[in-house]
């Protein structure tokens, strides 16, 4: 008798759920209307092209369709981990990665923490207007940009070079530029749009914290680093977890702008070698293997770094 009446009880409980869903959508309709293309959006180009993935387990023949495309198991993945390249582009891959994460990711930290220290509102906002503009050039005008800097012939970094007695220096074609060029490209596009989320994160903090904090005789620097770091640093973990799920995820067309001849060696990462022998030479189903490797691996440190900023006691992203 106890356990229908138990099971009577959650029926009510799930009504009542399902009626204040309802209820919520009818009051807020005009904002699910809102979210509705960003939903649409993950749904037609995010989560629909998944079921595309089985192609890298088959023979994919555009011809005779998923359908009727012969099965060949991990054969395509055995190829890739003997392919004599794959070393190579998985070193260079984890390189970008990690410089990526060690010399890019702090940047944003650091300028959002200077621009919230400046009390001038219509000098910060100038500052901010100058730090977001690149951000909207595409990769194609700031490698463009480099390019004419960077040049052998007539480029200002060498005449500069020249000026002061110095010789030229090939920054375009010397595979030791390569690593340099690409961290500090995306520093310059990317830095400034990186602040904005700090920045939120910084308004909310009670300002009574800095209040007492000098009444107690902080100064600018210990305030930082006892009341701003500690209040956003939530905000600091839930993108690093997410930047650590794009490890393979290094960005093809900025690299493939950046990639010749002479830097190829050092310069090759997966999104480029996807291309290579997905469209160029027409390998669907290995190509979709490589990219099927790549989401694993991504999925996978997710959770775990997920797991392990749950252990030392963050919140974490799920």
């Amino acid at each position: 008798m106890n356990d229908h009446a138990s099971a009577q009880v959650k029926s009510l409980n799930r009504l009542s759920h399902k009626e204040d869903l309802v209820k919520s959508i009818m009051k807020n309709g005009a904002l699910y209307f809102m979210l509705l293309p960003g939903f649409l959006y993950f749904v037609v180009f995010k989560y629909i092209p998944m079921f595309g993935s089985v192609v890298a387990f088959q023979d994919y023949k555009p011809y005779q369709g998923i359908l009727g495309s012969d099965w060949v198991g991990f054969a395509h993945f055995e190829r890739l981990f003997s392919e004599p390249m794959f070393l190579n582009i998985f070193i260079n891959t984890l390189v970008l990665f990690f410089l990526n994460l060690i010399f890019f990711f702090p940047v944003p930290i650091v300028l959002a923490l200077m621009l919230n220290e400046v009390r001038q509102q219509v000098f910060k906002r100038t500052i901010q207007t100058m730090v977001y503009i690149p951000h909207f050039m595409s990769w194609v005008i700031i490698v463009s940009i480099s390019f004419v800097m960077l040049s052998m012939d007539r480029g200002l970094m060498n005449e500069l070079l020249v000026a002061a007695g110095f010789e030229k220096v090939n920054f375009l074609m010397n595979p030791d530029w390569f690593r340099p060029m690409y961290i500090l490209q995306i520093i310059w596009r990317e830095a400034g749009w990186g602040t904005i989320i700090y920045l939120a994160a910084m308004a909310s903090i009670d300002p009574q914290l800095y209040e007492a904090s000098r009444i107690d005789g902080a100064g600018r620097f210990r305030q930082i680093w006892h009341i701003t770091l500690p209040s956003i640093r939530s905000v600091i973990v839930i993108l690093l977890l997410l930047k650590i799920g794009d490890v393979l995820e290094v960005g093809f067309e900025h690299i493939f702008l950046l990639l010749n001849a002479m830097n190829r060696e050092v310069g090759e990462v997966f999104d480029t070698y996807v291309y290579l022998a997905g469209l160029q030479q027409g390998q669907f189903s290995y190509s979709a293997a490589v990219g099927f490797f790549k989401s694993f691996v991504g999925l996978v440190l997710v959770v775990g770094a997920n797991w392990l900023a749950k252990k030392f006691g963050e919140e974490g992203i799920y």
